[in-house]
């Protein structure tokens, strides 16, 4: 190829390779426990199932009783709250039109993200798979206060991004 110069360049193709993980955490509506073995299994499996169908990739799902986790990967035209937002949306609509469960079912307004390092994705997942058995030793709460612990999020704004531990900017 020649350049404007008369000189020769090269064409370089250029390409975008992003992995961006994200574990987000949900509850239901008022925390109901909802979420019984029978229903979770019927439900996470629609919800990664309608996700792909959108361009959406769960890589793993499960929760417990009153909340679900997801490990997301996001693309490079994907944000977190249109992708969390699709996937609460699309599966409360499924969950009642299907009548899963006997009463109007919905997701709490309000969530959990947090970046997931390549180097720890295979812990997050046995987190993930694990939900039934850590959950018969901790609450949904206990682990919702260790988390806003572990990343650093100001309880009383739970809009605004967390700090790491140590951070100097106060």
């Amino acid at each position: 190829m020649v350049g404007w110069l008369g000189k020769k360049t090269l064409k370089f193709k250029i390409m975008a390779y992003i992995k961006i993980w994200i574990h987000a955490v949900w509850t239901t509506k008022n925390r109901e426990k909802y979420l019984i073995k029978d229903v979770r299994q019927k439900l996470f499996k629609h919800m990664r199932e309608d996700a792909g169908k959108k361009g959406i990739y769960i890589d793993f799902i499960n929760g417990y009783e009153d909340h679900v986790h997801c490990l997301i990967s996001l693309t490079a035209r994907q944000n977190i709250a249109d992708v969390i937002n699709q996937i609460k949306g699309e599966s409360s609509h499924w969950t009642n039109e299907n009548k899963l469960i006997p009463v109007k079912f919905g997701w709490q307004r309000k969530y959990f993200a947090v970046s997931v390092s390549e180097l720890v994705v295979n812990r997050v997942r046995e987190y993930i798979k694990n939900q039934e058995k850590y959950h018969q030793e901790k609450s949904y709460q206990d682990e919702h206060d260790e988390f806003i612990r572990e990343y650093g999020f100001d309880p009383s704004q739970p809009f605004r991004a967390g700090k790491l531990k140590g951070s100097p900017n106060k």
